[in-house]
């Protein structure tokens, strides 16, 4: 096991009617913007909970339109309003990405040294930020508790990420119920994403990490149980909390305390979005069984144990249980009905050109080998045509 460093501040406020606690959580006195999406938390019902929990003596902003992919060009306009009204808290209601986008909201209002995008473009140093807090409404990407968010940029078709410790939210409201409204697609999605995020800290070298690896099975395992009744019913509440918790412990860095991490499907997946508009849990999809095809023999001995512990195959050789891994995962994806081919999207080789450049003028050298070239992300993709 490697040594490590871990401390998390989130405070999560988990259950049922739990907005109700919202008013105890914020400053009295402080200024608040809200944030949030499409505008369907108007519709679900959780927006009349948010307001009527803070209260009417509290002064309130709000700022809507935040992108599934949540856009430079949108959220630079909230922080021109943070500036302008003095914004002292910032609530994030909605999923992963209204938060990813109100937390680089929040670094870039106190950004004072040039242009915000240098924080995503060239990691400049976060030294403060609006405190965050949210309300989350769809799991997926484990925002709720962490200090990493994924911007993309409009212009230059680019998807960056950027960590900071001084965008962790304060807290956090997980209301299994605000979930039922969820669509398929995006539940499929939010599925896929918290899978792929287990994977990606397991599925790497054997660090002799036993406890780790058997918090990520028993995630994994979980999520595969729930799927099916995930997919059938919308007020399944004992699912949505499973589901919902699987994704924040799936990314708020107890799996990864001691381990190697492989975080090329999603930097991949991340170009394939940006390039195409393709969502996120979408691409992830495609993206990890050409990742393992092409890392196999450096993969092999946790795809055999990931298909015995996780999977429950036996009597089959490691080489054999490995590629078993891999073709039951894969199934796993299409059964959700999730597309696991570019094909299926109608993406072609130009776009996967695109994208090989596209890392090899960052020079980005990708997985937890440094084997993944800009010319091996191009032989990837072109598998998974």
């Amino acid at each position: 096991m490697n040594n490590f460093t871990y401390q998390n501040p989130v405070k999560i406020i988990f259950g049922k009617d739990s907005i109700g606690q919202l008013d105890s959580l914020l400053p009295k006195d402080a200024v608040i913007l809200i944030t949030y999406g499409g505008g369907s938390i108007k519709k679900n019902g959780v927006y009349e909970q948010v307001i009527t929990s803070l209260g009417k003596k509290r002064t309130v902003f709000e700022f809507g339109g935040i992108e599934p992919n949540p856009l430079y060009e949108t959220c630079m306009k909230a922080v021109e309003i943070c500036k302008k009204h003095k914004i002292t808290f910032l609530l994030a209601v909605g999923g992963g990405s209204v938060l990813d986008g109100t937390k680089f909201i929040a670094a870039a209002a106190h950004y004072t040294d040039g242009d915000p995008w240098e924080i995503l473009a060239n990691k400049a140093v976060v030294n403060s930020a609006i405190p965050v807090g949210s309300v989350l409404t769809l799991p997926a990407t484990g925002s709720e508790m962490n200090s990493l968010a994924v911007i993309s940029r409009d212009n230059t078709k680019e998807k960056l990420h950027f960590c900071s410790p001084c965008i962790y939210p304060v807290f956090s409201i997980l209301d299994p119920e605000t979930t039922y409204s969820l669509p398929a697609r995006q539940l499929k999605n939010g599925i896929v994403d918290t899978f792929v995020h287990v994977l990606e800290q397991y599925i790497t070298m054997d660090l002799n990490t036993p406890l780790q690896d058997r918090q990520a099975e028993a995630i994994l395992k979980t999520l595969i149980e729930l799927t099916p009744r995930l997919l059938s019913s919308q007020k399944d509440y004992d699912s949505r909390a499973s589901l919902m918790w699987c994704a924040t412990q799936a990314l708020n860095g107890h799996l990864s305390c001691g381990v190697v991490s492989d975080w090329a499907t999603h930097m991949i997946g991340h170009e394939l979005t940006a390039f195409t508009g393709i969502d996120h849990g979408q691409s992830l999809a495609i993206v990890i069984p050409g990742v393992w095809k092409y890392q196999f023999w450096d993969k092999s001995k946790k795809l055999a144990k990931y298909a015995t512990n996780v999977w429950n195959i036996e009597g089959l050789m490691e080489i054999d249980l490995a590629k078993a891994a891999i073709d039951v995962t894969e199934e796993f994806f299409d059964d959700m009905g999730m597309f696991t081919r570019l094909g299926d999207y109608d993406i072609d080789v130009e776009i996967i050109d695109r994208i090989a450049e596209r890392f090899k003028q960052r020079g980005a050298i990708l997985g937890e080998n440094n084997a993944i070239t800009p010319e091996v992300v191009r032989e990837i993709l072109i598998s998974r045509l």
